[in-house]
């Protein structure tokens, strides 16, 4: 018999990171979960016994992983998984949905990917530690959305810090600074029909030079950076507001609705009435 719990996030005002839910699970043998696919980042921290983990990587080829305690594995959005509990040894795991439009460039900073999903610690007491930090949120369900969006930062930076595949960032202060610059002024913008070249000339930076210095850091391109925010943005605005669709996305940089409509369904599985419906917020 499972024994599980979980909690879902009562808030959806976080842009930068959000969490969606967060639970352990202590399964049965055999207990098994997909193939699924979703729309945000959902990381594994295997406490006790094991399981395998079916990955599609992003070439479409599945692989196949054998883990135990101490390790993790990341699944990431769009990406088909499926996992299951050992026949003799079945896992015990903790687990915490999250996205964001910085989620991407944390992952990547810890060399986690659709390619290379397993997490692996430096030492044991670093896997330990990234264990409780996780444990913390999926145990503390009543505290405020904002402590444990405090507390999420807390786990990416232990998973960062303790991850053998850990990227060693580079550049300095001054490409930061640019990024930042940016960053700051798509989301003063993104409402209306910005581009990457207006960005660019913003910094005072070649338009080329500057989207590979955006992904670098960032994670994704600018383009890419601009419709998550927009599509978040609208999101939230469908969950926590009743204005017509149409209205939000103009007010988040879709004066097309059709256009707004097709680039929503891509990046949440779902259009934008139908995932309104899902979302508690009547039309």
């Amino acid at each position: 018999m499972d024994t599980v719990s979980f909690s879902v996030f009562p808030d959806d005002t976080f842009l930068d990171l959000r969490l969606y839910q967060y639970g352990w699970e202590e399964c049965a043998p055999l207990h098994s979960f997909g193939p699924f696919v979703r729309n945000h980042f959902l990381f594994h921290y295997i406490i006790s016994g094991q399981g395998k983990l079916d990955s599609n990587n992003a070439d479409g080829v599945t692989r196949y992983y054998r883990l135990g305690p101490g390790q993790g594995f990341l699944i990431c959005p769009g990406q088909i998984n499926t996992y299951c509990a050992d026949e003799n040894h079945p896992w015990k795991y903790v687990w915490l949905e999250f996205d964001g439009l910085r989620a991407a460039e944390y992952l990547d900073s810890a060399g986690l990917s659709v390619s290379q999903p397993i997490y692996r610690p430096q030492s044991p007491s670093r896997g330990d530690m990234l264990c409780e930090r996780m444990l913390y949120i999926a145990e503390n369900a009543s505290a405020s959305p904002l402590h444990l969006v405090g507390h999420l930062c807390l786990f990416l930076d232990e998973l960062i810090q303790s991850s053998v595949t850990r990227r060693e960032t580079k550049g300095g202060q001054l490409r930061d600074f640019y990024i930042q610059e940016a960053v700051m002024y798509i989301q003063q913008n993104y409402h209306r029909p910005i581009t990457v070249e207006e960005v660019a000339d913003g910094c005072k930076l070649n338009r080329s030079y500057f989207s590979k210095l955006f992904k670098e850091v960032i994670g994704c391109t600018p383009q890419e950076f601009i419709i998550r925010l927009r599509l978040t943005k609208a999101a939230e605005m469908m969950r926590t507001t009743s204005a017509p669709i149409g209205d939000i996305a103009v007010r988040c940089g879709y004066p097309n609705q059709l256009h707004f409509s097709q680039a929503f369904k891509k990046r949440y599985g779902l259009a934008p009435r139908e995932w309104r419906k899902q979302n508690g917020v009547a039309t």
